[in-house]
This record gives structure tokens, sequence and C-alpha cells, in this order.
């Protein structure tokens, strides 16, 4: 199909996912004229829903899979109709012939499981408390992230004032590990606890960098409870939900367009460049008042001109997805019942102490032995992924995010790598179940097992990400600092100081130039899937 552009658009959007979208939903909304370019022929970037497996009627989330840090303000203004399903158990940690159940709606049944581990009610108690100054900081502080950036002056009064002194230095000053092993007697408790500072983030949790302190407080805070929910309809649902959104207001999205370069125009141009090459090979171009990036800041970079970063300062993912269509669930060797088990985060060979010992494997180079991973299964809170035939049966889909898994450790020999990853990681599942989960997997229409495995390289190759890194780059607090200019993360070319005073520092979207903006994960405030800086970015530009 032709689609009639103008020479000329107040905002064109650099990338189609999720963050993408956004930006482009409220510009349009906002009276601005709205070109998306996109390189794939689909929108929706990592938060797509796809049919992986030949003859098979079951739309995985193929990348992205739940959702915490998306505004209920968000979906409100844009007017999503999209569901977000509660997850009734939080989650569930195999140890031994028993295991720890996290029940979030029955404290009693929870306060019995750490005791069977345990020994006592101490652990559980800890918990209560640690959970409760978390859950304090997130109803205080998620508020403020579809707001200008507040100083870190501001937000620390906002924790220590509610929260306490504590719970400041707990989350913002200590690392993570320290924190953890003070609070929790118990090694599977604390992991447990560990895990959502490394989603995402290959890091040690004694780093003094804090880099899982900020991904675990991400993890927490998301629309001021920390809940992690499931997207009715896969996460295809929400991204189709913004592209429809965007679409609605005005906003012109053209695929199969691969952005080639960005020229952000000196202060006597009538606006920043845009060249792509589109589907059938054409060199195109357009005039933007200002250029949103949805994509990586490194990869903005280089549409700038820039280098490509040295290695040590390159984005780098860290993990391992699977994605499987099982013809029912494994049985466990716990007598949990596998529905509470699987409908939460299972949480495989993931205590403190198997957490440290699989980074360092992974940093001296080595996938790890013992490889550390959380499933959880889409199909117990929402079949409607599933067909009419599929969902009568007890198929259900699994999606396993594997920990550690580095992008270092792929880039020699892909998919030797990837083979003998995906092998330690489902000989470390199967250690903790019953049976073994490749007898349990379905079969396709050309009789191959129903199981999907990408790591961080097929990641960058796939969706765009620089290193296969979820967030872009490491995540940043979530206020301004002095002296970076509050465009993001790592402090690179493309998040660089802009004007003093600027719309874009004050949404923490500048890069070194005024009509370029990030709108993607790589901006202060982005990593998930919460579209926050994506509006961030469309706020700016109509402000600007």
């Amino acid at each position: 199909m032709t689609v009639s552009m103008r020479s000329r658009y107040d905002v064109v959007v650099v990338g189609g996912g999720h963050n993408g979208l956004t930006a482009a939903a409220y510009a349009a909304r906002g009276g601005r004229s709205v070109l998306l370019l996109e390189r794939a022929d689909h929108v929706g970037g990592a938060a797509v829903s796809a049919r992986p497996f030949a003859g098979t009627d079951a739309r995985l989330s193929r990348y992205s899979y739940l959702v915490s840090l998306l505004p209920r303000q968000v979906i409100e203004e844009l007017g999503l109709p999209i569901t977000l399903k509660r997850r009734r158990w939080s989650s569930y940690t195999p140890v031994g012939d028993g295991g720890l159940l996290v029940d979030s709606q029955d404290d009693a049944a929870t306060r019995a499981s750490f005791h069977r581990l345990t020994g006592s009610d101490a652990d559980f108690e800890a918990w209560a408390r640690f959970y409760a100054m978390t859950a304090e900081v997130a109803r205080r502080l998620a508020p403020t992230l579809t707001e200008p950036l507040l100083p870190r002056s501001a937000v620390r009064d906002l924790v220590v004032d509610g929260v306490g002194e504590e719970a400041w230095r707990a989350l913002f000053e200590e690392p993570l590990g320290e924190v953890l092993r003070r609070t929790f007697a118990d090694d599977v408790v604390r992991g447990i606890a560990a895990t959502d500072g490394l989603i995402g983030t290959f890091a040690d949790l004694d780093e003094p960098s804090l880099r899982q302190n900020r991904c675990f407080l991400y993890h927490v805070i998301g629309n001021g409870t920390g809940d992690w929910d499931v997207p009715v309809g896969g996460m295809g649902a929400v991204s189709g939900a913004l592209r429809d959104a965007a679409l609605a207001a005005g906003a012109t999205i053209v695929t199969s367009a691969t952005v080639t370069a960005v020229d952000p125009g000196g202060p006597g141009a009538s606006g920043a460049e845009v060249t792509w090459t589109d589907g059938d090979g054409r060199t195109r171009g357009v005039t933007a008042g200002h250029v949103l990036a949805g994509c990586a800041p490194a990869e903005l970079d280089r549409l700038l001109g820039g280098h490509a970063p040295a290695s040590a300062d390159h984005p780098e993912g860290a993990q391992l997805k699977v994605n499987m269509l099982l013809t029912r669930l494994p049985r466990l060797r716990d007598d949990v019942d596998p529905v509470a088990a699987f409908s939460g985060t299972l949480h495989v060979h993931e205590s403190l102490s198997q957490l440290q010992a699989a980074h360092a494997q992974a940093a001296a180079g080595h996938i790890p032995d013992l490889p550390p991973s959380e499933i959880y299964c889409h199909t117990l809170t929402d079949r409607t992924i599933l067909g009419p035939a599929l969902a009568g049966t007890d198929a259900q889909t699994i999606t396993l995010f594997g920990l550690h898994m580095p992008a270092r450790l792929f880039r020699a020999d892909p998919d030797g790598a990837r083979d003998q990853a995906l092998r330690a990681t489902l000989a470390s599942l199967d250690s903790v179940l019953a049976e073994p989960i490749e007898d349990l997997l379905a079969l396709d229409a050309d009789g191959a097992p129903c199981l999907e495995v990408r790591t961080p390289v097929d990641l960058e190759g796939d969706v765009g990400l620089p290193g296969g890194h979820i967030f872009h780059r490491d995540l940043a607090w979530p206020f301004a600092e002095s002296g970076d200019g509050s465009g993001g993360g790592s402090g690179d070319g493309a998040g660089g100081a802009a004007a003093a005073g600027s719309e874009a520092v004050r949404w923490g979207v500048a890069t070194d130039h005024p009509r370029v903006l990030l709108a993607g994960a790589g901006a202060r405030r982005g990593g998930g899937v919460s579209g926050i800086p994506g509006r961030a970015a469309a706020m700016a530009a109509l402000s600007g």
C-alpha cells in the first residue's frame, strides 16, 4: 500500500516499539503532524505476540511478556482497550523435595510455607516488613514517573519523610546484596528478592555501581504496587492498542522503513532531516521539527554519524528467553499444586549464592553450570492466546527467562553457544521437576518440538536491541542528577546534556541536539513495557 507523505512533519518517530507508538499517539493527539518509521514489517518491537510454532495456534508474547510499569494514567489518557490480570500467586521456589510458595492472598499459607523452609517465622516477618517498605516507596514514587523529573534531593525527601532513612539507604545507597544479607537469614529467601535486581541486568549483587539496585527499584514500583500483571491477549494486544491510538489520532505509520541517518540540523536549519530506505530499496527523506528516537541510544548515535562505542561501553543484555508449548503442566517434586507453582514466578536455582556463582562463571566467559531462571505460564491466567482447539485441552504455554547469559558468551559461536546454554538451562529446570520438561513439549505441524530459544545476540538481530539489552542500556535512577543532563543512564552522546532548563532535560529525554529526543527505554525512567519515556518525549516536544 502506498502511503501519501508530506515533505515535513512536526514530529518524526524513529522506531515503532511500544514507546515509539506511545510517543506518536501523544504527539498526534497534541495536534502535531506525526510520521513513525519502523524497519520491520510490523510495529510493536519487543512487545509483540507471534505464532512461532508451525501450524500451531498459540500466540505467545515472544519477547516481553508481563506488564507492571505501564501507568494507568497512560491507559486512561489514550483510551487503550487493554485488560491486565493480577496473578494470585507471587512465586514458587523449589528446594529439594519441598519449596517456598508465596501466596499474595493468603498470609497464613505464606507464613506456613516460610516456616517449613526455614524452620521459623523470622524470615516471613522480615519479608513482610521489607515489602511493606518497598510498597510505601512505590506508592510515593510511582506518581512522579509521569511528571517532569524531580531532583534527587526531592525524591530523597519523599522517601525519607514517608518511609524513613533506612528505606532510602537500602534502595538507593547500599548494594542490594548487602541489604538482603542483613534483612534475611535464609539464602533462598535472599535470592528470591534478589532476582528483581537482575532481570535484564548483568550484575554482581554487591556491585558499587548499584545497577542492581536501579533494576530492583523499577521492578517494585510499577503503578504504586509493583505487581506484574498478565496482558489479556498477549503482549501484542498492548502494542496493537497503542498502534490504533496513534492512527486514530492522525499519525502516519510506515513499516519496512529502515532509517539510515538523522541530521539534527544546526541553529539556522529549518529542522532535522531523517533519511530511510523503504521496502523497495528506495532512499527517502523528510524534514522534522522534532525527532523522537524510540530506538536505543547506541543506535541513535550511529544514525547521528557517531562511531560505535568501545566494547566496554556497549550495552550488553544477559538473558536467555525460551518459549515453550506443553501438552500439560509438569509434575513437581513437592506436593504443591502445579497451577499455583506456575501461575506466578517459578524460581529455578535462584538462591543468592547460586545467583552469585552463576554471575562469576558468566563474567569469566563460561555458560553457568547451573543456570538460574524464572518461569511463568501465561495460559493459566489467560487462555485467549490459544486457538479454540488448543484452549479445550490441557496445553499450556511456558515462558522461561534465564539470568546471567551475557551477549559475550554467544559472540564467537552463536549457534553452538545457544545450544549449550539451552541444554544447561533445561537440565537445571529438570533438576527441580519430577519429570523431564522435554517429554511434555507439544509438536508442531512438522513434528518438531514447540520450543524457541533466543539469546541476547538473537535479540540484537531480531528487534534491534544493542547487545540484546532489553532496557537498551543500564537503567537510570528515576530522578534528575546534576551534571548528566538527565538524558539517560550512561551519559553517552545520545543522552548527554542539552540546554539548561529545556523541556527535554525536565522530562529526562535530552540529547546533545535540541531537536532530537530520546523516546525509548534508554531515556531516564525507561525500561520495561511502560510507555513512560515515549510519553515524556511527546510532552517535551509538545512544550518545546
